[in-house]
């Protein structure tokens, strides 16, 4: 099969293979993002609760969770070396897709070494897939450029509907069910996504097969005949850069949380009176890494010596913009499940499980009808692969319509329980829930009647009967019922870990009506939903005499996601213990967020394409990655921190970093427009 005779079977104007790629990429990504939400609420969730995780703190959750994000950023450049040269697209997807699935079942297990090892099959795998599945596209359009951005833009939706349901869907298992439920749903989909790849080979032909020798050499002679530049091969000094850059890199993102899980510190050897040693060798690698650049950028001649410079002011400004971005999946998870008003009663309720079921039902909907038609024209081609993609929207729609059922049977009670009222450091009241175990102490402390609202599933209570509550976050402010089975793990998990086994003495006293707790994990689908739903209007905009600068667009993409977490800075100002914000000030500060990525985050890659030569793409390439790399690293390392930022100064505080930090990039970039136009040369 040619790459001609591929566009045989369409779908939507486009061959019906570039759909098996949404679909494949769809579940990729519903494990990433599946995995991705729950990770910090289950690392830092306490050791004995409804739901119950590791209780560690966010400092050290947020290190190993920047580690592996930025290890998956910077792993893709090696996946794709190795199927340029070796395995090809088709099988480096494959062998990502496999190892990526192993590493979900083994964080399925909950183990700390079962932990590690999936973190690190993730990271492996991601280097494999990700990286190849772009090029499967470009590599499809090849011969017809002009459908390449249209091709794209369809399956950049199949990136963002597998986050959506990931995020939705494993974390509502894992929250309500259990940790491994979430992490082990994300594998499944992963496996089965694979398989469907598999089958649906006849669409592809020789698209993504191992490179033929030839063929890459007409492809080096034909770039060397287009290219306008001179070669500008690596030098031994650009090697030796490289190698010690990369070795640095990799050993801080490695030693961040080895130095603050396990007390292992690489870099102590290099410390300094002032200063530790990882960050020696950070500025080290640093200094390198940019005298690398520099010096490759300075070989060039003087417009394509600008435009690369060009990319790496780009890159630069993108650091600060994920820095506070990816908030999303360290800081604002904690804040979600500490801080904000999650139950929601009377109409409020009722609108919000309307409102749920529609954001559920609608997408896949619309899915299911691309799936209707790929099915239709390709069936007696790729049955095999049919009978897997059906299977796969056959358990979505399962666990999806179980889930809204389960969100509109819950009852709700009102339950009273005593605490003790006591101050934090900051003079600020407090209330500790008196347990079964603690009953007996701080009697001098004053005891007070709390009331709270919980909701049980199957499972019908009377009022004034006695039941056992156990909490559903760190701040002791949500309980959840507790039935025969798990009041027993309770007391043997308190036992074996010499611990108070949580459980709290409560009395129902009343049945509600209309009750409902949104998951922690709900509100990162507002992201998918958001581009989803606005990405059309600014591409619109960009498509309008109206398109502003390149710099422009990355000013307004900092300044509104300063917008949104300026949002959040107000809302929780003056919050005290046990008073919870609003869910629309978290709702409106994703949407600001999310209009912050459109304007930058498309945009940037397309840049790098068109300002880069041939010859320095993959290395610019690279450059660009490691930029998000060190953004979300940060995000992570700074996120980890809110506790104690919280602590010391107030939580308003620390949202006001992030709403600072980006406003000051963002207007740093709009006065740097007229300089970075003429760098640009001509360059839109």
């Amino acid at each position: 099969m040619t790459r001609k005779t591929i566009f045989d079977t369409q779908v939507l104007g486009h061959p019906a293979g570039l759909f098996v790629l949404f679909f494949t990429e769809m579940w990729e990504r519903f494990s990433f993002y599946g995995m991705r939400v729950l990770l910090i609420n289950f690392l830092t969730m306490t050791l004995i609760g409804y739901n119950p995780g590791w209780e560690w703190s966010t400092e050290n959750a947020g290190a190993l969770f920047g580690t592996y994000v930025m290890l998956l950023y910077l792993t893709p450049i090696l996946g794709g070396i190795v199927a340029d040269k070796f395995t090809g697209y088709r099988w480096a997807v494959i062998i990502g897709a496999v190892i990526i699935t192993l590493g979900h079942v083994s964080m399925a297990f909950e183990t700390e070494w079962s932990l590690y090892l999936g973190l690190a099959f993730l990271v492996i795998g991601t280097g494999f897939f990700k990286p190849n599945m772009v090029s499967f596209v470009s590599e499809m359009y090849k011969d017809l450029p002009q459908k390449k951005d249209a091709a794209y833009t369809i399956f950049y939706m199949g990136v963002n509907s597998g986050a959506f349901f990931g995020m939705m869907l494993c974390g509502y298992l894992a929250e309500r069910i259990g940790w491994s439920w979430g992490f082990g749903l994300a594998g499944i989909f992963m496996l089965l996504g694979t398989i469907q790849f598999w089958f649906a080979k006849p669409l592809f032909g020789s698209i993504g097969d191992k490179p033929n020798t030839q063929d890459k050499k007409e492809e080096v002679t034909a770039t060397l005949q287009n290219d306008e530049e001179k070669p500008n091969p690596f030098t031994v000094l650009d090697k030796v850069l490289i190698a010690l850059a990369a070795v640095i890199g990799v050993g801080y993102a490695l030693n961040d949380p080895l130095s603050k899980i396990w007390n292992t510190d690489l870099f102590a050897w290099a410390s300094l009176p002032t200063l530790k040693g990882q960050y020696v060798a950070v500025i080290v690698g640093l200094v390198a890494f940019f005298f690398l650049i520099a010096s490759r950028i300075m070989r060039y001649t003087r417009i394509v010596r600008d435009r690369m410079l060009t990319v790496v002011i780009f890159g630069f400004f993108v650091v600060f913009f994920w820095l506070s971005f990816e908030q999303g999946a360290s800081s604002l998870i904690i804040f979600a499940r500490d801080n904000v008003e999650r139950e929601l009663h009377g109409n409020w309720a009722v609108l919000y499980n309307i409102f749920n079921a529609l954001l559920t039902v609608i997408p896949l909907l619309l899915i299911s009808y691309v799936l209707f038609i790929l099915v239709k024209k390709t069936y007696k081609k790729i049955f095999p692969a049919v009978v897997v993609l059906l299977t796969c929207f056959s358990l979505v729609w399962g666990i999806a319509a179980w889930m809204l059922n389960r969100d509109f049977k819950t009852t709700a009670y009102s339950v009273t329980y005593e605490a003790y009222e006591t101050t934090d450091a900051q003079g600020r009241t407090v209330y500790l829930p008196i347990t079964e175990e603690n009953r007996a102490q701080d009697v001098a402390k004053k005891r007070v009647t709390r009331s709270t609202i919980i909701g049980v599933v199957d499972e019908p209570l009377q009022v004034g009967s006695t039941i056992k509550l156990l909490s559903k976050n760190n701040k002791n402010t949500s309980f959840g019922y507790v039935n025969t089975d798990k009041e027993q793990w309770a007391r043997e998990r308190g036992t074996t870990l010499g611990k108070d086994n949580g459980l709290i003495p409560a009395t129902v006293t009343e049945v509600r009506d209309n009750w409902v707790e949104a998951t922690v994990s709900w509100f990162s689908i507002l992201n998918s939903f958001f581009i989803i739903a606005l990405a059309s209007l600014f591409s619109r905009w960009w498509d309008s005499r109206y398109n502003p600068p390149a710099a422009v667009k990355y000013g307004i993409g900092l300044l509104m996601l300063s917008v949104g977490f300026g949002l959040l800075a107000i809302g929780s100002s003056g919050i005290t213990h046990g008073v919870k914000v609003s869910m629309l000030w978290l709702f409106f500060a994703y949407m600001f967020n999310t209009m912050g990525e459109l304007c930058l985050s498309p945009v940037g890659l397309s840049y790098v394409s068109k300002l880069v030569p041939g010859r320095m793409i993959a290395f610019m390439f690279g450059v660009w990655y490691l930029a998000v790399a060190i953004g979300h690293k940060l995000a992570a390392v700074v996120g980890g921190q809110i506790e104690n930022i919280t602590r010391q100064y107030s939580l308003s505080t620390f949202f006001l970093i992030f709403t600072i930090v980006p406003a000051t990039a963002g207007v740093l970039i709009i006065l740097l427009t007229p300089f970075i136009k003429k760098l640009m040369h001509g360059v839109k």
